[in-house]
Formats: structure tokens, C-alpha cells, sequence
């Protein structure tokens, strides 16, 4: 029989997640003698034998490939046979300047889970059990090839069972590098002002302070957790005030499906969500008669809800008579800080916080916040071919731990550039080949240790992927931390820098996630709250016509002073006055706002009078076309909210009183350039003063600016012929919103571009900065 050799060259995410002994088997199923080895570059295989086995063997690679695999290129070169008498998993070559994606940190899987619980096994009970199909990944590396040393577990040494699984090519935690067991791992233990608890006491005694009301700050995969009983609500009110988190929604953790569908709805698209991997956060719809206390989410309609991911979590979710069958599971920071990763580091950040601390000895070398999640279920199709994660009804809020460092794939080749990204909601971006990393959640650039954070994630990129960055991408914004930062080191290291507007490049980067090739320009609706115009304005309610060249602003929101600067942002009345001022309807004193503002103590004189003065004069009353500003503006009109305390709380609470049932709306005038939202104020303050209820007025509203949004995209469709339409920006997270305005697009015949790998909101923005940037790279 004649013997035939064929080597392979697999890249994509095929490290870690048990590549190797996967192909190792496939050898030994077709008899198959050779090698296969892990490189900086991916994973290379030498095989010979008879053809019709080789190529049986090529085809399982592809479709048989591990769970947590994925496969970017195949490489196949027919070679001479070298004789080999077996088939062997030989040791990693790297190779200066080679790179691999790596893979994210994903859930416990179903057979780890079901040993955890198994009383004859010897990891019975054990928080940190994982084998290669699941556990920690991005968060404990440090350097590539993907070899236990180069992780934060390089300091425990396995002992002889746990090396023996280790080194069998044969065992489902062959060179699963977080291996470890209760006699060789890490453990966990429990501090509290009573003393110190080690192993099961320390979680039986953390299940107990929960039960009766404490705060614990647990350590987790990418940080650590603030966790409370969710059904408590003194005990949720006293996290609130420790943590000055005043109205912000907290997450929850609960131990199954059938908790979770007791207290929320769930369709099938956020069934699958919730059972995923990567198990996020969802944003589902609160049942009436749940019992999680009302402080968990204040004014909402909905809660956050993740199941546990890590055995730590099933452990401390055990059922049990008397135990919360919900916790709140929030981020381990005071407001604004980063997440806390280090021991010591909570102890010091959190010990005003937390009155106990369950930690472990497993270091976090990168903080990874929780992903957070909705579900586009209007909008369900089939999973990319090739990449199951990217499933177009997953519509991404907060991108971070189970789908970073992921990289976006692109449909060109780049050169290696970074792109900073914007202030809020921050991400950075770095560009090699056809791959798109675009960071973690950083958070907002507020304070010094955001930023710290943010700096230190760009180098950990730079260095795991093997980027040598040769241009820098920022937003025109030239206050934010990170333009600071990008112009600073490009001048440092004397790189060329590209300003990149903000709306532009959140189109930009629904085009690129979407495989756009961004040769032809697309409608692009960018709405949002903020971003710095080319006019030296604050723009926010766009339609432009754009590609990754540039772009031309059709229509945009009829500007309006912003009285007061960030203040208006933080006092949603102001606004309001504002826009009643610009259509010209009297600041009646039966109006919430002005009742608002009639009560407010000044002692600078009459807060209506001064306001008035700002706008006439404008003095510290920049000009905005920004749609957050609008939604801001009709929410205190219609009494919902006056002042808020977190992005988007007016619009959010504004949307949860809508009458799903209303179909009316209002006008909006459209002159030349200018969307002009006068006659709906007008007729918002007629119907409110004629006594129609708040959920009617809310629908009437959202109907109106997706109607808005239809006329527009029709009238430049006429114009230009283009039926393709982006939407991207973080009003795109109102729900009803988006919506209604896909299905009034979609039913027109639009093809519409939806947000499913980054956010919509500036999460996604250092993406389209990347993709705008190479445009004009000449490199």
C-alpha cells in the first residue's frame, strides 16, 4: 500500500483547549503515524498513511475540532513520507514574532461539574476543578506558547496523579495548564473579624454570613465580586450605600434555569445566552411577583442575571432550606474603580466594603470584568459558519470575561496599529493580520487607576500577541485621557497618529463585526450621548452616509444649548427647559420640570432665572445634537427623572414605562440638514397637560424617533440609492427602540447591521477607530 505525507498548519484558538490530544486521537482512529506540536503560530501537524485515511483525517480536523477550539486557517501541503513507526505529541516551538489568539475564560464544563459533586472523586468539592474543555485562560497567562509556566499556576506543582492526567494524551486534562487538585492547587479560605477559615469551612462559613444578611467580597476568575443576599433588601440598601452606587442596577447570580425563570421571563435566544460557555450577564424582564428586593434595580422593569461559571460559584449556590436562592454578584470596586484582583489590594480597597473576604491563592494576572448581554430575538439567525460564538441575536452591552480577548476577524490584512478608543466605556483595539483584538472592558477613564488599568492591558496585548505598534488611532476629543495618552506616546516613539470622529467610527465598527468591506458607504443612524463634532459641537443624533474613508453628515439633530455643560447631563431638567425654549413653548409652572427646579435651593438667585440668562447668553450652554441629550430631555418633561446619578438612567427609566400597545406618534420637522423635535414637544406638553397617561406617552415618543429614523433612511435612499443601514451608538441599547426600528427598516426592503460581537454603545468605538485608520495608513 502506498503511503502518503501531509503536514498541517492550523492557527485560530488551538491552544489550551485540547487541540493536541484531540488530534492525537484522530491519529490512532485512521492509524496514522507522525506528530502534532503547538507554535507561537498555532498548532503543526506531520502525518502519512494511506490517502483515503489522510483524508479522512484532514476532514475530522475540521469538523470534529474540541469545543472550545477555533479554527481561523488550515494549511495542507502534501510532503514526502519520513517513515514515522508512531504517532507522538512532541514539545511547543516558538518562534520570534509568531502570535496565536488565545482563549477566553469559559464556564466549568458538564463533566467537571458532575465530579465536583461526586462524592468517590478525588476533586470532590474542590473550587478550582477544571480540565481542558473549560476554566481559567486569558486571566492566568502571562506570556505565549500557552505552557503552564508562563501562567499564574506555574507556582504549584502537580502532584504525581494530577502530572499523570497531565501527561496522557488520552486524558481530557492532558496539558490542561490550570490542572490541579486539592492536595497540589490553589485554596480557598475565609478572613473575617472572627478569625480565619480554610477549604470547606471557609465556604460553608461564607454560605452562612450570606444567609444572614453580610457583604462578602469573593474572589473570582478576573476579580473580585461583591456578593449579598438579593432578597434582602436591607442588606442590598447597605451595599448600595457602601458601594455609593445610589440607583445603578446590581447583577445577580442564581443557581439554575428554573431560579432564574421564577423571578424573570426567558425566550429561547437568552435560554441559549444564559447556558452558554461564556456565561454573561442577560438583561431579562422582571416577573411581577419576583422577591428579589426592589433595591437590586431600582425604577427597572428588568434584572441582570448570570448563572455561576466557576465551581466556586456552584459550590456557594448549593440549595439548601434557608439559603437566598439569588445573590447579588456586583463588581468589587468602590463606584468607578476598577475591579479589585489582588489580595492585598482588596483588603485595602474593600475593607470598607466587605465584612468578610472569601480569597484564594490563585493569581489574577489580568482583571477581567463579566460580560454583560441582551438578546436581539427579532432578529435570530444561524450562528457564523465556522465561529459558533458569533450568533447575530447576542447583542452585546459589556464585552470582557468568556468572549476577550477574541479577536474580530477582519476581511483585510492589517499592519499593527493600536487604537485607543474613547473616554466612557472604554476599549482599546490592536490590529495584526487579519485579527481584531479588541480589549476587555476598561471602564470609564475617570480616574488614575482606570487609566493604570487601561495602560497595562496595552502592553499585556502588545506582548501576548507579539504587536509592534506603528500607528496609534484616537478620538477628536482632545480632554480624553485616552487621546492624551495616544498623542503622548505617538510622540514619544514618533508614530503616525490618526483622529478618528467619534460617530464615524461607531459605524466604522458595525460594518467591520459585520464582515462589511467598507469600500461602499452605508446609512449609518449614530446615536448617542456624546461625541466631539467636526464643528467643534457636541454630536449625538446622526445619519450619515459613510465607509471606512470618511463619511458625510446628512441630517443631524437641530442643535440645542446645553446649560450648564456636563451639569445638564447630570440634570436632565435643564435640558428639557432647553428644548422647550428652542420650540418655543412657555416654561409653564405646572411642567415637571420647572416644579423641579422651583424647589431647588440656590445661593446664586432663582435657578429658572439663571438657567434662562445661560441659554440667552451662552455662558457655559455649548450647542449639542445629541439624541441622549433628547431622550434626557422628554424624560424629565414627562416627570421621570429630574437628576440622574448613572449613564442613560433617564432614558432607561423612561423606557420602562411604555405601553407596548400604543401605536401613535408624533411629527418631527425636517429642515434641510436639521431634525427639528419642535412640533413633538409641542404636542408631548398638549397631551400631558390634557391628562394622557405616562406609558402612552413614553411609546409615543419611542414610536416617533423610530419613525424618525425610517423617513431619514428613506430620503437618502432616494438620494443616493443605498438601502443598507448601520445602527451603532449607545441609544441602540434602548430595546423598544431598536426594534421598532429594525422592523420598520427591515420591512422596507433596508438591510439592516446590527451590533453582535462589540457593543453598539462606545465599547465598540476603538473598532471602527482601527478600521478608519487603516484606511489611511501607508505603511
Amino acid at each position: 500500500m502506498t503511503l502518503k505525507g501531509v503536514r498541517v498548519h492550523i492557527t485560530g484558538i488551538v491552544q489550551g483547549v485540547g487541540f493536541r490530544p484531540f488530534v492525537y486521537g484522530l491519529a490512532s482512529r485512521h492509524d496514522l503515524n507522525g506528530w502534532v506540536r503547538n507554535s507561537s503560530a498555532g498548532v503543526d501537524i506531520e502525518v502519512e498513511g494511506p490517502q483515503p485515511d489522510l483524508e479522512a483525517f484532514l476532514d475530522a480536523l475540521r469538523t470534529e475540532a474540541p469545543p472550545l477550539s477555533r479554527i481561523d486557517s488550515f494549511q495542507v501541503d502534501w510532503v514526502p513520507t519520513n517513515g514515522f513507526t508512531a504517532f507522538e505529541i512532541v514539545h511547543s516551538k516558538g518562534k520570534s514574532g509568531d502570535f496565536i489568539p488565545i482563549s477566553p475564560d469559559v464556564s466549568i464544563c458538564a463533566d467537571c461539574l458532575q465530579e465536583l459533586f461526586d462524592p468517590d472523586d478525588r476533586r470532590y468539592r474542590y473550587p478550582f476543578i477544571n480540565c481542558t474543555n473549560c476554566g481559567p485562560r486569558f486571566t492566568i497567562i502571562k506570556d505565549i506558547p500557552y505552557d503552564r509556566p508562563k501562567t499564574t499556576m506555574g507556582i504549584f506543582e502537580l502532584c504525581a496523579p494530577c502530572a499523570s492526567e497531565y501527561e496522557d494524551p488520552l486524558d481530557r486534562r492532558f496539558h490542561a495548564q490550570p490542572v490541579a487538585c486539592p492536595d497540589c492547587g490553589p485554596h480557598v479560605w475565609l478572613e473575617t473579624p472572627d478569625g480565619e477559615f480554610h477549604k470547606s469551612d471557609a465556604i460553608q462559613g461564607t454560605r452562612s454570613l450570606l444567609a444572614q444578611g453580610k457583604i462578602i467580597a469573593i474572589k473570582g476568575l478576573g476579580g473580585f465580586h461583591l456578593a449579598c443576599d438579593a432578597t434582602n433588601p436591607r442588606a442590598v440598601e447597605e451595599l448600595r450605600r457602601r458601594k455609593l452606587r445610589v440607583d445603578k442596577p446590581f447583577a445577580l447570580m442564581m443557581p439554575d434555569l428554573d431560579s432564574i425563570a421564577r423571578h424573570c421571563y426567558i425566550n429561547p435566544a437568552e435560554e441559549e445566552l444564559l447556558l452558554s460557555r461564556q456565561r454573561p450577564i442577560i438583561i431579562l424582564d422582571k416577573r411581577p411577583d419576583s422577591s428579589i428586593a426592589s433595591q437590586a434595580a431600582p425604577s427597572q422593569t428588568t434584572l441582570g442575571v448570570m448563572l455561576p461559571y466557576t465551581p466556586l460559584h456552584y459550590l456557594l449556590l448549593e440549595p439548601e432550606a434557608g439559603f437566598p436562592e439569588a445573590l447579588v454578584m456586583t463588581s468589587g470596586n468602590l463606584s468607578e474603580e476598577p475591579i479589585a484582583t489582588g489580595n492585598e489590594e482588596a483588603r485595602q480597597r474593600l475593607g470598607e466594603l466587605a465584612d468578610a473576604f472569601l480569597m484564594h491563592n490563585r493569581d489574577i494576572h489580568i482583571r477581567c470584568d463579566d460580560s454583560v448581554f441582551r438578546t436581539t430575538d427579532f432578529n435570530i439567525v444561524d450562528q457564523k459558519p465556522g465561529n459558533p460564538d458569533l450568533h447575530a441575536a447576542n447583542y452585546p452591552l459589556r464585552r470582557a470575561r468568556g468572549y476577550a480577548p477574541n479577536p474580530v476577524k477582519l476581511q483585510m490584512k492589517f499592519p499593527p496599529l493600536l487604537a485607543a478608543g474613547p473616554e466612557l466605556k472604554n476599549t482599546f483595539c490592536l490590529t495584526r493580520d487579519n485579527y481584531a483584538f479588541v480589549s476587555h472592558h476598561i471602564g470609564d477613564l475617570e480616574n488614575y487607576e482606570t487609566l493604570r488599568a487601561f495602560e497595562d492591558g496595552i502592553r499585556h496585548y502588545e506582548r501576548l500577541f507579539r504587536i509592534e505598534t506603528q500607528a496609534i488611532a484616537y478620538d477628536l476629543h482632545p480632554n480624553y485621557l485616552a487621546t492624551r495618552y495616544a498623542l503622548s506616546r505617538a510622540d514619544e516613539e514618533s508614530l503616525p497618529v490618526f483622529g478618528v470622529q467619534h460617530h464615524h467610527a461607531h459605524i466604522a465598527a458595525c460594518m467591520a463585526e459585520n464582515d462589511h468591506p467598507g469600500d461602499r458607504p452605508v446609512i449609518g443612524l449614530s446615536l448617542d450621548g456624546t461625541g466631539y463634532g467636526k464643528d467643534g459641537t457636541i454630536w449625538g443624533g446622526e445619519i450619515l452616509l459613510a465607509d471606512y474613508a470618511g463619511f458625510d453628515r446628512l441630517y443631524h439633530l437641530a442643535y440645542v444649548p446645553l446649560p450648564g455643560g456636563d451639569q445638564a447631563i447630570r440634570e436632565p431638567w435643564r435640558i428639557a427647559l432647553a428644548h422647550l425654549q428652542q420650540a418655543g413653548i412657555p416654561w409653564d409652572e405646572d411642567l415637571p420640570p420647572v416644579k423641579h427646579a422651583r424647589k431647588l435651593d440656590s445661593t446664586a438667585g432663582d435657578p429658572i432665572d439663571l438657567l434662562q440668562r445661560q441659554i440667552s447668553g451662552g455662558v457655559n450652554a455649548p450647542l449639542t445634537s445629541s439624541m441622549g441629550r433628547l431622550f434626557d430631555a422628554v424624560s424629565s418633561l414627562l416627570g421621570v427623572r429630574q437628576t440622574v446619578n448613572y449613564e442613560a438612567q433617564a432614558a432607561i427609566e423612561l423606557e420602562a414605562q411604555i405601553d407596548r400597545a400604543e401605536t401613535d406618534a408624533y411629527l418631527f420637522a425636517i429642515e434641510g440638514q436639521f431634525l427639528d423635535p419642535a412640533p413633538m414637544f409641542a404636542s408631548l406638553v398638549s397631551d400631558l397637560q390634557s391628562g394622557v397617561v405616562l406609558p402612552k406617552l413614553s411609546a409615543r415618543f419611542h414610536n416617533t424617533i423610530a419613525q424618525l429614523m425610517h423617513q431619514v433612511s428613506q430620503k437618502v435612499r432616494a438620494q443616493s440609492d443605498i438601502r443598507e443601514v448601520a445602527l451603532s451608538g449607545g441609544v441602540w441599547q434602548n430595546m423598544t427602540l431598536l426594534k421598532k426600528t429594525y422592523h420598520l427598516l427591515a420591512e422596507d426592503d433596508f438591510k439592516v447591521y446590527l451590533h453582535h460581537q462589540v457593543p453598539a454603545n462606545d465599547g465598540g468605538i476603538s473598532l471602527g477607530q482601527a478600521v478608519i485608520a487603516m484606511t489611511k495608513l501607508d505603511l
